[in-house]
């Protein structure tokens, strides 16, 4: 079952629907940088802060509700991923994991060992691996991209494997492009010559309801403000490697899975709001309302969210693939994809066309979005691409005005 409650049910619980900016409804097409959030997520970050604000593991009410609401989110990021509760670390953003799972990986890296990322990668997946290339002196293999598909060369990415490999660190989905990557087969081709696998699944999560346990990758991140949530990571990993890798941390810090892979306080009310976000996607589920389990409910959510965005891409690739002056870039809709539209037009800057948009109340990321290589390779450096994207919250109305004001810049 795959049906979702109405769009218009679903714009009711988002406020920042409700802003004008130069008498235009703002219509927010900016998700892929970070979504709008519905009031049941603000409401569990401003519960936590102000019923329940303490630090962890002392005597006393506050801290045993604080231990006990993000003990309950790791469950419910457990059935968000289908991994085991003791799996989920949290941490401030997947930069900032990464990084640190590189520093950790690193301590038993050195020459001759080889990492494998690819061109499609936000550079939050690329910079951590070029730090080991300079501190450990491994070799860092980066397999290319196709610049007319946006897709991946496989053929490439299979030569890149060698029994030197250690990492592969790989993208489920392209920021920059919509390209859906099968990290199922990047994990088992890293497998096969016994190298870790993680996934970057920061702009794949927000649209397809991840396995871990399906897939066998070791380590998976996601950014739970890609998908209605506050500005915090979700990382996993498999529960033996959380324990026996050697992580940076504080001596007294405990030193079990999966609190010895975070850093110092974390930010309890984020985590808090962003379970909130996982329940505010089951919650989505119509029809399917009587599905027993959240993990099942959430597959029914994101089975109907595609169906909704999809006519809303096609239609988008479309009508802007027939203006004038219009260049759009990555996998066509007829290809598996995130809804996340990119273009430029011809003669006008991206910064300039997005701050067009913006003064009829359409807002639209601009620039490089932090996949620099893929920015480079299209030739596109400095001003990057436009990039427009579709949520829960957007209309066909919406999609319509967009359409109407591309045409009218164009022009």
């Amino acid at each position: 079952m795959t049906a979702t409650i109405s769009t218009e049910e679903i714009r009711r619980q988002f406020p920042a629907l409700d802003r004008l900016y130069n008498g235009f409804p703002i219509a927010y097409f900016d998700g892929a940088g970070g979504t709008q959030t519905p009031g049941t997520v603000v409401n569990a970050v401003a519960d936590y802060l102000l019923n329940h604000n303490a630090n962890t593991h002392w005597e006393y009410p506050t801290s045993h509700e604080t231990d006990a609401i993000i003990e309950s989110a790791r469950h419910t990021f457990a059935d968000f991923l289908n991994a085991a509760a003791d799996e989920i670390v949290f941490g401030p953003n997947t930069t900032t994991m990464i990084y640190h799972l590189s520093r950790a990986l690193g301590r038993s890296l050195g020459p001759g060992d080889e990492i494998v990322i690819t061109e499609l990668e936000h550079h939050a997946n690329v910079a951590p691996w070029q730090a080991l290339e300079i501190e450990r002196g491994v070799r860092l293999n980066i397999c290319q991209m196709d610049p007319e598909t946006g897709q991946l060369d496989w053929d490439d990415f299979e030569r890149l494997i060698t029994k030197q490999t250690k990492v592969v660190s790989f993208g489920a989905g392209c920021n920059a492009l919509g390209t859906v990557n099968d990290y199922r087969r990047a994990v088992e081709m890293a497998h096969s010559v016994g190298a870790l696998a993680l996934v970057d699944a920061v702009h794949y999560a927000p649209y397809f309801l991840c396995d871990v346990k399906a897939t066998d990758c070791d380590f998976l991140t996601c950014s739970a403000y890609k998908f209605y949530g506050p500005h915090v990571s979700v990382f996993y990993g498999k529960r033996d490697l959380l324990e026996s890798i050697d992580f940076p941390k504080l001596e007294p810090a405990p030193n079990t899975a999966p609190e010895r892979v975070e850093m110092g306080t974390q930010n309890h009310e984020g985590i808090a709001g962003a379970a909130a976000a996982v329940d505010f996607y089951a919650s989505l589920v119509g029809q399917a309302a009587s599905l027993p389990s959240r993990r099942e409910r959430l597959q029914s959510a994101f089975n109907g969210l595609r169906a909704h965005s999809a006519p809303q891409v096609k239609r988008l690739w479309e009508e802007l693939s027939k203006i004038n002056g219009v260049r759009l870039y990555g996998p066509p809709p007829d290809v598996k994809r995130t809804p996340t539209i990119s273009f430029v037009i011809k003669d006008v800057t991206s910064t300039n066309v997005a701050r067009r948009l913006a003064e009829r109340g359409l807002f639209a990321s601009h620039g490089d979005f932090y996949a620099q290589t893929v920015i480079e390779r299209l030739g596109l450096a400095p001003e990057g691409l436009v990039r427009v994207g579709c949520a829960c919250y957007t209309s066909d109305e919406e999609i319509e005005r967009l359409i109407e004001a591309v045409r009218e810049i164009a022009r």
